[in-house]
């Protein structure tokens, strides 16, 4: 086995190995995102905040450069944090040095914090600047499928825009493909972790937690959603499609 191979699978093994995340976080790494991507530092044991892949002012005028620092840097590094806590914890409890009441605690940790991660890891790879692979429309195989599975594009957008906007509360809406059936499907997340699917694979999430759109869009979701189509990463899309289906 190669060293690559052996650090994917000590990564995703501290990620989801000590207790369960949301539905499709640990699928999600483990088929969609290398150890590097996910910020694992083999050194330390832990996660370490990946950086973006682009500017932060690099999706303006969609998504402003202030909401993209404090999205990055603030929350996104919460997540790391409290994964990296939730872990160290859990490894304590079954090396004998915690309590076993908490199990439950830390497993909910590991739960949030960890889907965190893994949806916003793979929500700023899922954008791209507008000309420099952002927007347009989805081509190949899942422009196809989407067209079969919804319709057209169009009708596609409209399900996705209206899923994400509906989401109660802080959440997700996310575009996955179902591995069983073979269709592609809309689903909502409240939080990180709920009301997901197992075993789908996650193809494009939109975040709709007040911090993704509160400086520029305030409480105007819908708006978000709109400029978020913009910056779309429809090659990646596509790349993650195929890895599914693969």
């Amino acid at each position: 086995m190669s060293d690559t191979a052996i650090d994917r699978r000590t990564a995703l093994g501290t990620i989801a190995g000590a207790a369960a995340l949301g539905a499709f976080a640990a699928r999600s790494a483990a088929s969609l995102l290398s150890p590097a991507e996910l910020g694992w530092n083999a050194e330390s044991g832990e996660y370490d905040l990946p950086p973006l892949p682009y500017g932060y002012d690099a999706l303006e005028p969609s998504i402003d450069e202030q909401t993209m620092r404090i999205h990055h840097d603030k929350h996104h590094a919460g997540y790391v944090k409290g994964l990296n806590k939730a872990v160290t914890e859990l490894r304590k409890i079954r090396e004998g040095q915690g309590d076993l009441g908490l199990i439950k605690h830390w497993s909910r940790e590991l739960s949030f914090h960890g889907s965190g991660h893994v949806n916003h890891s793979l929500f700023w790879a899922g954008m791209a600047p507008a000309g420099q692979g952002g927007g347009g429309y989805p081509e190949g195989e899942l422009a196809k499928r989407i067209d079969r599975d919804f319709g057209t594009f169009e009708q596609f957008v409209g399900q996705f825009k209206a899923a994400a906007n509906a989401v109660e509360g802080s959440g997700w809406g996310w575009l996955v493909h179902d591995p069983m059936s073979g269709h592609l499907h809309v689903l909502q997340a409240e939080k990180h972790q709920n009301l997901t699917m197992t075993g789908v694979t996650p193809l494009l999430g939109v975040d709709v937690w007040e911090h993704a759109y509160y400086l520029k869009y305030q409480n105007r979701r819908g708006d978000y959603l709109d400029a978020f189509m913009n910056v779309v990463n429809w090659p990646e899309i596509g790349r993650r499609y195929a890895a599914a289906v693969g």
